[in-house]
């Protein structure tokens, strides 16, 4: 087999080498160097059922390559799997260990062809995936024997790989060794693009991010449960292995914990009973980004939300308001009761599934009239994820990433094809005319996919419709920092991919509201509180229908409603509240002066005039009058006409000069010089033989009453005429 004496020789070395050296592992492996600074013990191998799974999920996303240049011929017949590869727990290892061999795929096709497996042997084709995850795992656990266990169950084409793998186990570990050297590298880690490597440094210090179901638990009582479990609360959690957690800094009910204790969350019964929810901090940056922008009654559409945990958490968010929350794009294999029995377990009511594609639905949907916020999470390249199965699998995304993250990102074609269709969904979410805001969110690192997206959405928008054009809002300021915000001149939100989290693109479209669109007495109020603002407040026209449920609701007589500054008071609670704080003030005054009350009477009502014994008993005529003391006197407009047999009697103006009055101080000038001397307006009545109700020709002026001493100072005062 080999062509002389010293090749044996190099390759007897060689393999000595390697025997002594660790180095034939992914020394450089981010993983494989946690593994040992942890002390963990060494991999002994996976079930056999995970192998076929991984083997399927490679067949599926391996890289093309021509005939010319193909070294190995893939099957296209997928591999039997078992019921156990459903679960989660296989899944997420299936796809890190298919991840793992598309990254390495080249250079373990080198290996099997410079071992002379290939063409040697005669495995069929569909096995060839197979072989290729197997190799990964082969040399990744130093090429020892796989420990079984005596309850699983063997499958016959994984033990017949495992053999052909054995049987050739010097010459695999020689092939190794010879393309380490060739690439010169300490281990075939050292030979991934920079890109690749860099990505797998991040996806190694993540930290794992969970957001609070506040409908079933408190965050106190969410901190009080960890702090029982031995977890404490830091600033920080980054280059910490204990336990401990950090509240997010643009969300205060995500918390963030490190990466290795993931397994011992997940036996925690704040897991179990969906009080903490894993997920990505870009989803939850994005739902944040639409409730800051909603009234109390507005719904939203939610476009390609890939988890359902996205939909909860914008649900939760809204608990409190009358929201409903529509969700489109959803893939078929999803079943409504078990999603419906999920949301029930996590407290959510107020979600519907809509089974129409966001493209096909129809813009006048009667379903969709009080959608105001469109979120819109399109399919991306997602090169911002450091860790792509944790998004493949928490997101549901597409399997085609494993390729493109194995490859350094997508090739030009892949992504015009996704900045295309970026571009039809968020023009086709512009054209809801009711909308008024638009929230677009990504989790890509290329212009393409972001910025150039929406700067393009918002040059062509169509400006024929009669609604309000889109612009680009500034960031939401609940979510950033000053800091952040003078640094994001162009108005869009972004978060680089880095060690502490993964990369995200935002951007808020809001358009102004239609003059011509009523506005709620909700939305107004809820407006106006959240400013300070309520009092004040110089509103527009009223509609008919507030306007009579104004007159119903007021008891002030006409004389009353009148008033030139030309103020149409719109919400009648208000006007409510003022009228009768003004009228409880006036009847404490009223109870004090009964003399002024009578001047007041006389001046403010209709020309009826009272008995002079029988005091006023309307509260609101006061109360008119204290109104228009505090403005500048305002003649009233819609005086009632008199009847016919009524005469009115002009007013003249007497001053009253009162006698002196002995005070118990030794200067009572000096004390008498502060008070002023009132004047008052008095109305001359007939003699007692004219009917009572109506005036006659004045002969016989009223008795004058002594005035208290606090009347000048609580009296209002009125220009002459």
């Amino acid at each position: 087999m080999f062509n002389s004496a010293s090749e044996l020789e190099v390759l007897e070395e060689t393999t000595a080498e390697i025997s002594r050296l660790s180095s034939l592992a992914l020394a450089g492996d981010p993983a494989c160097s946690d593994n040992s600074a942890t002390g963990s013990p060494e991999k002994t191998g996976y079930p056999d059922s995970v192998y076929i799974l991984a083997a399927n999920i490679f067949q599926g996303t391996r890289l093309e390559k021509s005939p010319e240049k193909a070294l190995i011929k893939y099957g296209n017949e997928p591999l039997r799997s078992s019921a156990e590869s459903e679960d989660e727990s296989f899944q997420r290892l299936s796809y890190e260990l298919a991840f793992s061999a598309l990254k390495y795929q080249d250079i373990l096709e080198t290996i099997l062809i410079d071992s002379y497996i290939f063409p040697s042997t005669t495995i069929p084709h569909h096995l060839n995936s197979l072989i290729i995850v197997m190799l990964y795992d082969f040399q990744d656990r130093k090429f020892q024997a796989r420990l079984l266990s005596d309850n699983e169950a063997s499958i016959a084409e994984v033990l017949e790989v495992e053999n052909l793998l054995n049987s050739f186990k010097t010459k695999l570990a020689a092939a190794l060794a010879r393309c380490r050297i060739k690439h010169d590298a300490l281990s075939i880690y050292h030979i991934l693009p920079e890109t690749v490597r860099n990505q797998e440094l991040r996806a190694s210090t993540l930290p794992l991010y969970a957001w609070i179901n506040t409908c079933k638990i408190s965050p106190e009582e969410v901190y009080y449960t960890l702090k029982k479990n031995g977890y404490n609360k830091v600033k920080s959690v980054l280059h910490i292995d204990s336990k401990v957690f950090a509240v997010d800094q643009h969300c205060s009910d995500v918390l963030i914990f490190p990466s290795q204790l993931k397994s011992d969350l997940l036996n925690i019964d704040l897991f179990k009973d969906y009080k903490l929810i894993f997920q990505d901090k870009s989803r939850s940056l994005a739902v944040h980004s639409v409730k800051a922008l909603l009234n109390m009654d507005d719904d939203i559409l939610m476009v390609n939300t890939g988890s359902w945990y996205t939909a909860a958490h914008m649900s939760i968010l809204t608990n409190n308001n009358t929201s409903k929350i529509f969700v489109c794009g959803v893939r078929s294999q999803a079943k409504d009761p078990d999603l419906k029995n999920l949301f029930t377990k996590m407290g959510c009511k107020n979600i519907e599934i809509l089974h129409e594609t966001f493209m096909n639905l129809d813009l006048k949907d009667h379903r969709l009239q009080k959608v105001k916020v469109i979120l819109l999470l399109p399919r991306c390249s997602g090169l911002g994820v450091s860790n792509p199965v944790e998004f493949i699998l928490n997101e549901h995304e597409d399997t085609d990433l494993l390729k493109d993250f194995s490859q350094g990102g997508p090739s030009e074609d892949k992504l015009h094809v996704l900045a295309q269709r970026q571009y039809e969904q968020l023009t086709h979410a512009m054209k809801f005319t009711r909308a008024q805001a638009i929230v677009y969110c990504t989790c890509s690192v290329y212009p393409e996919e972001n910025e150039a997206i929406v700067k393009k959405a918002l040059e062509f928008q169509d400006h024929g419709n009669k609604v309000q054009p889109y612009r680009l809002s500034p960031p939401v300021l609940p979510l950033c920092s000053l800091k952040e915000i003078h640094l994001s001149t162009d108005k869009f939100f972004r978060m680089e991919p880095s060690e502490i989290t993964n990369g995200c693109f935002l951007s808020v479209l809001t358009r102004e509201r239609d003059p011509s669109e009523t506005v709620s007495v909700k939305d107004v109020l809820a407006r106006a509180a959240a400013k300070g603002l309520l009092e004040g407040i110089e509103l527009g026209k009223s509609s008919k229908r507030e306007k009579k449920k104004k007159k119903q609701r007021m008891s002030l007589p006409k004389s009353s409603i009148a008033d030139n500054s030309g103020i149409q008071m719109k919400i009648a609670e208000f006007l409510s509240r003022e009228t009768n704080v003004s009228a409880n003030q006036s009847e404490t005054l009223t109870t004090k002066t009964s003399l002024p009350q009578k001047n007041t009477n006389q001046v403010g009502s209709s020309s009826q005039v009272r008995k002079p014994s029988r005091p006023t008993t309307n509260p609101l005529v006061p109360t008119i009058m204290k109104n228009t003391s505090a403005r500048p006197y305002e003649r009233p407009t819609n005086f009632v006409r008199p009847r016919p047999e009524d005469r009115m009697i002009p007013l003249k103006p007497i001053e009253i000069a009162l006698p002196p009055v002995m005070l118990p101080f030794p200067s009572p000038q000096g004390i008498r010089s502060h008070i002023p001397t009132p004047h008052f307006y008095y109305r001359w009545v007939g003699p007692k033989t004219v009917l009572p109700g109506y005036l006659s020709t004045p002969s016989i002026p009223r008795r004058r009453e002594k005035p208290k001493e606090n009347l000048p100072s609580s009296l209002p005062r009125h220009p002459r005429p």
